[in-house]
């Protein structure tokens, strides 16, 4: 399903709540029906260990509120909705993602998009963080430079038509790679056409993102990202993901 085809489904966050807020949900009633829904299924949208005006240099508390309230709710509803009454009520996500092919195209949507906006949520931080450790001496050893591996991973984002994601992540043989996905699919999904892996590091390229701040200036938003990311969650991830530690 492409971007258009959502939101015309989903009715929840359309373009135009991006562009005129207000005419569909305010952040305010986009709240409430946050509120509301939190025990309406075994899914939830997580708590954010932040506010939403944490980023403002790089993105708008709007665009943030939008995103979290209005965007990746319509997520978490609609995967609780697609499994009520099915045995993956009782998975988790990252189980049901590991074995996407056996679900319609509403699951593979839904739980891909609440999980990669968890797992984004996650990645950034209004905190000054430092890329030290494993992780550094790998990207080092693999693109020789941390900013050579920032290049692969903008060209990846931006080279992505459309919607979609860019990741770093480690494969079986415990290597780095970068890659990137369409929609909300992502390299935990056991789909054609994916290259799957352990994410460690995403970045989220629909313009909810970054809409409001940037508007079609995608290259720009990429470029500031760096400014926020949470290396020391990064840095986890990788020690987890090279000790083989992933949620089932």
């Amino acid at each position: 399903m492409d971007k258009r085809s959502f939101l015309k489904s989903t009715a929840v966050l359309g373009a135009a709540a991006l562009v005129m807020p207000g005419m569909l949900l305010t952040p305010k009633d986009a709240q409430a029906n946050a509120l509301e829904s939190l025990g309406k299924g075994p899914f939830k949208l997580p708590k954010l260990p932040y506010g939403y005006d944490a980023f403002e240099a790089t993105i708008d508390k709007q665009t943030m509120e939008l995103h979290h309230t209005g965007h990746h709710q319509a997520y978490v509803d609609n995967l609780n909705d697609a499994v009520k009454g099915t045995p993956a009520e009782a998975l988790t996500v990252e189980a049901i993602l590991k074995n996407i092919k056996k679900y319609k195209d509403v699951v593979r949507n839904n739980a891909g998009g609440h999980w990669n906006h968890t797992f984004w949520w996650e990645t950034i931080t209004p905190e000054k963080t430092t890329l030290i450790g494993g992780l550094n001496d790998a990207l080092k050893k693999k693109w020789t430079s941390v900013d050579l591996m920032k290049a692969e991973f903008t060209k990846a984002a931006l080279g992505q038509f459309g919607s979609g994601w860019a990741w770093l992540c480690v494969d079986s043989a415990k290597q780095l790679f970068i890659t990137s996905t369409p929609n909300q699919d992502n390299p935990l999904m056991d789909f054609p056409g994916i290259i799957k892996g352990t994410p460690i590091l995403a970045l989220d390229v629909w313009e909810h993102a970054y809409y409001l701040k940037y508007h079609e200036k995608r290259r720009d938003y990429v470029t500031n990202f760096w400014n926020i990311v949470n290396w020391n969650v990064v840095e986890q991830r990788y020690q987890e993901a090279i000790a083989g530690k992933e949620k089932k």
